[in-house]
């Protein structure tokens, strides 16, 4: 072992109860940070989970739409329009729409209807552990995750509710599909979903377009905005980035989440850099000695820095074993924590810039050591 490591490693862990205080602050600090930015990649994904399932090519929809769950609607009669398009497959009709859900005791509850013609592709209910597809095709068979059992009044297929008047049965359950409004969705075929969301025969959410093989997707999308007012027409990638624009920076969820994960890397900063601050204090006579042996400047920054650096492994160490268990924790929850290796590495790397930006104010205190000090004691 290098010996500037050995004196950083002896001086770091001398003081024991003030390094077990020195990793506390880091660890929190560490951990702050990677489950806000692990809630923003959540958010992320899960405002986005639905458009994520679909199989799309364009999604047609009312110009100023912002995302997905917005309650625009368009003209019915566009679809012919968009079926007469050069290099258009289909177009499938998609019904969106709040609703009440009312349990056998006579509680009401928001729920989220998802319609769509279950027969085609274009948007299913997916992750099913109970059920099938095909047992929603019944005329009053609807699907929704079974997390929501307790709060729709629901426990198994067959089990049976309301919406908006119309008695309906529980005909598949899904595993994992939250809404991260916490409104559960329910999925339902085309033909009946107007009668729940309350949506007009001369009205629809959106068109999901299928092109041909071979299509210019570029030229189709031209020519729909052009033929059919009013409307705006997005590929999945495009529709998916701005419905997460809208969620996380729209409604200041992003920020507030950024601002946490900023809080975390001050906070952990300021009290790394007060540790190696009064560690190096307490060590100055060393320091000085060192110097007056003739250590170089870098020789000692060295050590402070092999501080810096051993405190980052060991927090970050630490930090990592509490956000997994943060994970696992989330997953089932209304809002789960993603953590993505791309993320732990640039929560490592910005660790290690922490506590090595935290060494600055104990070298400049060992800057201004004069090594006589050594020989006027």
């Amino acid at each position: 072992m290098p010996l500037n490591l050995t004196l950083a490693s002896r001086n770091l862990f001398h003081d024991r109860l003030r390094f077990i205080a020195t990793t506390i602050g880091i660890v929190f600090s560490i951990v702050l940070v990677m489950v806000q930015m692990g809630l923003y990649l959540g958010f992320g994904k899960m405002v986005t989970k639905t458009i994520d399932h679909s199989s799309a090519d364009l999604w047609v929809m009312r110009k100023g739409t912002k995302c997905f769950e917005d309650p625009s609607l368009l003209d019915a009669n566009a679809r012919r329009a968009i079926l007469s398009t050069h290099g258009v497959a289909s177009a499938a009709t998609l019904i969106i729409g709040f609703s009440d859900w009312q349990l056998p005791s006579g509680e009401l509850t928001p729920v989220f209807i998802v319609g769509s013609d279950l027969r085609e592709h274009t948007l299913r209910p997916w992750d099913i552990v109970h059920g099938s597809v095909k047992a929603l095709l019944a005329s009053d068979a609807v699907g929704v995750d079974r997390s929501y059992g307790k709060r729709l009044g629901i426990s198994k297929l067959g089990d049976k509710a309301e919406i908006r008047g119309h008695p309906v049965k529980i005909g598949a359950l899904t595993e994992g599909i939250r809404s991260f409004t916490t409104t559960p969705y329910v999925f339902v075929d085309l033909k009946h979903a107007r009668a729940y969301a309350g949506t007009p025969e001369s009205k629809v959410s959106y068109f999901l377009v299928r092109l041909k093989p071979g299509a210019n997707l570029a030229g189709v999308r031209y020519d729909l905005e052009t033929k059919i007012s009013n409307v705006e027409v997005l590929t999945t990638e495009q529709f998916r980035d701005r419905s997460r624009r809208f969620w996380l920076f729209g409604t200041g969820a992003g920020a507030a989440l950024f601002a946490g994960a900023l809080l975390g890397v001050i906070v952990g900063t300021v009290i790394v850099a007060q540790t190696l601050y009064s560690s190096t204090k307490d060590h100055l006579d060393e320091f000085a000695t060192l110097r007056a042996m003739g250590a170089s400047d870098r020789y000692i920054y060295g050590v402070i820095i092999h501080q810096a650096l051993l405190s980052a492994f060991v927090g970050f160490g630490l930090a990592s074993l509490v956000g997994f268990a943060v994970v696992w924790l989330t997953s089932g929850g209304a809002l789960p924590v993603a953590i993505t290796p791309f993320l732990m590495l640039g929560v490592f790397v910005l660790t290690i810039l922490m506590c090595v930006l935290s060494a600055v104010a104990a070298i400049m205190r060992v800057v201004r050591i004069d090594p006589i000090m050594v020989f006027a004691r």
